[in-house]
């Protein structure tokens, strides 16, 4: 017997996802601010794809073990999905915390490992406990108000980042020939060290799960009487089960997700090097614009986030998911050919509608079809689908930027303005599915 689950209060789902701005803010650094502490420490444009290999790795391995563990998992006191973002968040805000110290290259990569641990360890269960909350005609506004603390926790990250460069001299006390990270970056990281596990408190403390329905009760109960070697073994039982009952339209997705995924890495770690190429930037000023990129793209998600909702419900999300796509593809074909500094920032808004609908509208169109006592190993299976295009760029793109793009970071961006159209045209393919959940 399913469980009844009742509409939820606008305060409710937005307590609910509190927590995500502070992984958001996690994130935000992660894709402005760490490739060029990679570069501050000595790395070059060829090695950073293969320096980003902590996320794809981290991603395909964590969330969809994560997720089938959360499945199998409830706690009267701590709940099912809580306990595995709380760990998350505690392991994060010690790896922001020690990141601005790294006193080298390869000590800065170890640290990002660790920190994706602790942030694919919250997102994932996090994904999957919106859905367990809410019923199906609220999941689209669920979903996009998680997409709006994306917004929200990368636009502090980001904001962060250029306001304590601009107060605390970052541009004119830079010496470029010393391979050190500046003073003026620690604070977005210690910030982001105590948002990362305040917003998850507050979410925690405020939102109560959902007990299990009996048969899940009696599933549980039935895998904990389990020997410890069984018990490993049924993450990994469930991830292979799972993929092969995948629906069709995930496998579409995954299609879709290929180009897209591949497009934002080489975005987040191509922005700040091309200012560099194209306007003459020293690392500081590149960085503090690409901050200023990301902030605008960030804000406008916030903005539409919300509103793409009732489009979604209007022309279905497929339409306004594919419309997204392309704009951003306009938007990154855009940039490296303005040369004005305050003008290149305008596309960033086109990029913002996408950025908002590519993290709400495909979870909740998946989280429609797939069954509640399965949604955790799905969700992590979803993430599979990113992560598996970032690796794949990561282990690639340093030679194909080296041989075939001239190690130019423009080209690079235009490359990946392509690539998000290709992904927009991949996208008229879904077939929007029916739910098979009340």
């Amino acid at each position: 017997m399913k469980i009844k689950k009742p509409n939820l209060s606008f305060w409710q789902i937005f307590n609910m996802n509190v927590g995500f701005l502070g992984i958001q803010f996690s994130f935000g650094l992660q894709q402005t601010a760490v490739n060029p502490i990679f570069s501050f420490l000595g790395a070059h444009h060829e090695d950073l794809p293969l320096l980003n290999l902590a996320g794809p790795v981290t991603g395909l391995i964590i969330q969809p073990i994560i997720g089938a563990i959360s499945d199998k998992t409830w706690s009267p006191r701590w709940g099912r999905r809580k306990p595995f973002f709380l760990i998350g968040a505690l392991i994060g805000s010690l790896c922001l915390f020690a990141f601005p110290y790294s006193p080298s290259l390869w000590f800065a990569v170890g640290l990002l490992w660790i920190l994706d641990v602790g942030n694919n360890m919250a997102m994932e269960p996090y994904r999957a406990f919106v859905g367990d909350k809410l019923p199906n005609k609220q999941l689209s506004f669920g979903y996009q108000m998680q997409s709006l603390f994306v917004g929200a926790g990368i636009v502090l990250a980001n904001a962060s980042i250029f306001i304590f460069q601009d107060q605390f001299g970052g541009v004119e006390n830079v010496d470029e020939t010393v391979k050190a990270i500046p003073k003026w970056l620690y604070y977005s990281f210690f910030i982001g060290a105590v948002l990362s596990i305040a917003t998850i408190l507050w979410s925690v403390l405020k939102t109560p799960e959902i007990p299990p329905s009996e048969e899940e009760l009696k599933e549980i109960e039935h895998h904990n009487k389990l020997s410890f070697l069984e018990r490993v073994k049924t993450p990994f039982k469930e991830i292979v089960s799972a993929i092969k009952d995948m629906p069709k339209f995930m496998w579409k997705l995954a299609g879709v997700y290929l180009f897209q995924w591949y497009a934002l890495f080489i975005y987040w770690q191509f922005i700040s090097p091309m200012f560099e190429e194209s306007m003459g930037f020293n690392k500081s000023e590149a960085l503090s614009q690409a901050a200023k990129m990301n902030t605008t793209y960030n804000i406008s998600t916030i903005v539409f986030a919300l509103a793409l909702v009732p489009f979604a419900l209007k022309w279905g999300g497929k339409k306004v998911y594919t419309l997204s796509l392309f704009l951003t593809g306009i938007a990154m074909l855009s940039i490296p050919n303005i040369q004005d500094p305050t003008l290149v920032i305008l596309p960033m808004i086109l990029f913002g509608i996408g950025w908002a609908a590519m993290m709400g509208i495909p979870y909740s169109m998946v989280s429609k079809i797939v069954p509640q006592e399965r949604r955790g190993v799905y969700m992590g299976i979803l993430n599979m689908m990113i992560v598996i295009p970032m690796g794949i760029q990561t282990l690639t793109f340093g030679p194909i930027v080296k041989n075939l793009l001239n190690n130019s970071a423009v080209n690079a961006i235009l490359l990946g303005g392509v690539f998000f159209i290709i992904a927009a045209f991949l996208a008229l393919r879904l077939k929007e599915p029916k739910s098979i959940t009340d």
